[in-house]
């Protein structure tokens, strides 16, 4: 195997492309025009936007908790905050006199995003804090929030009939669908705010040893406390896309376990659970596989009873391809490369680094 093949099977983000690309094979397969985008009226409609739009909230998800797993952490509770959010909104509008002004759609959506953060800080607090592990801080929430959703809306169904509301999860804007607007500008934000700050490295050297990052004066404790704000955001966020794409807050089913799909995405994307190190990028492609394999399903009409299993075969066979123990059993290296003494250190992003030979080490 050449040495330009090697370095490509062992990049991270070959495997989760590769896979949306058979995703959409088999999707052409079944259905020959599903790659053609066309206008109609004015907006944009085919295949990959359908994909775009109705992974646009898994997109937002899956950023922030990105952040969350970059401190080591991990979030069940965005789920609940999705209802959450969207029990709120839909429940003020519904009482508004007038339903169709912007103002009072804006008003609720703002105090459903309010709400967000302070759960998200309450997260925060238990596990920056007090100390309590993030899977059994956010599981508390993940549980008490769907309660707490279905109390909101006391167990029924609301729907509410606002032409602004219903804008941020059905509607278009210069012929794109606003969901994937709002998930583009969000994901842009974060990347722009983390890597063209020093905030990206100081949540790396937190994931990576926050007793460390303590002693050395980053307050690692706010750190960690604010990303958890920022990943019930960006929930909040998707709530009301989710929410408004169907006029409709359903505390049982809004949110159900896409927080599980959020941390597949996260991790399909190349992300440890580890902490440390986290890339935004990959992140998005991975939700943006997710997506895809979850419209495949449906495009090539796998039976509702095996859908769950048929979505858990292919994940297991993407994260197989991308450990490297696995591709060292399939890809094996050539016996003369295994025997052949590195002459310079690969670095993460590609680039050699020079390695002094013996001779110079002793002569410096």
């Amino acid at each position: 195997m050449s040495a330009w093949a090697s370095a490509l099977i062992r990049h991270r983000l070959v495997w989760p492309v590769a896979a949306l690309l058979v995703l959409l094979a088999v999707d052409v397969v079944h259905t020959p025009d599903f790659l053609a985008v066309r206008m109609q009226d004015g907006h944009l409609y085919g295949g990959p936007i359908d994909i775009l739009r109705y992974g646009a909230p898994l997109v937002l998800i899956s950023v922030g908790m990105t952040l969350v797993i970059a401190t080591r952490g991990i979030d069940l509770s965005v789920g609940a905050v999705v209802a959450i959010v969207g029990a709120l909104a839909c429940l003020r509008i519904e009482k508004l006199s007038d339903p169709g002004s912007m103002g009072g759609v804006l008003a609720a959506g703002g105090v459903a995003v309010v709400v967000a953060a302070a759960l998200g800080l309450w997260n925060g607090i238990l596990v920056a804090r007090f100390r309590i592990q993030p899977i059994v801080a956010t599981l508390i929430l993940m549980v008490a929030g769907r309660g707490l959703a279905q109390l909101i809306t006391q167990g029924q169904i609301i729907t509410v009939n606002s032409g602004p509301y219903h804008v941020i999860g059905a509607g278009f804007l210069l012929a794109v669908p606003v969901p994937v607007l709002i998930a583009a500008v969000v994901t842009v934000l974060v990347a722009l705010l983390l890597r063209r700050t020093a905030l990206g490295l100081l949540l790396e050297s937190v994931g990576g040893n926050a007793e460390a990052s303590r002693l050395v004066g980053i307050r690692a404790a706010v750190l960690i406390a604010g990303v958890y704000v920022v990943c019930a955001c960006c929930a909040a966020v998707a709530g009301l896309v989710i929410s408004s794409n169907v006029s409709a807050a359903d505390s049982n089913n809004a949110g159900l376990w896409i927080e599980l799909d959020a941390i597949l995405a996260v991790v399909l994307g190349g992300t440890a659970l580890t902490g440390g190190r986290f890339h935004l990028g990959g992140t998005v492609l991975g939700a943006l596989v997710i997506q895809t394999l979850t419209t495949t399903i449906y495009t090539i009409g796998v039976p509702p009873e095996i859908t769950l299993l048929f979505k858990a075969l292919v994940v297991i066979a993407v994260c197989l391809v991308q450990s490297p123990v696995f591709r060292a059993k399939v890809f094996p290296a050539r016996p003369d490369r295994q025997r052949a003494a590195p002459t310079a250190p690969d670095t993460e992003d590609g680039a050699v680094a020079a390695a002094p030979s013996e001779q110079e080490a002793v002569n410096r």
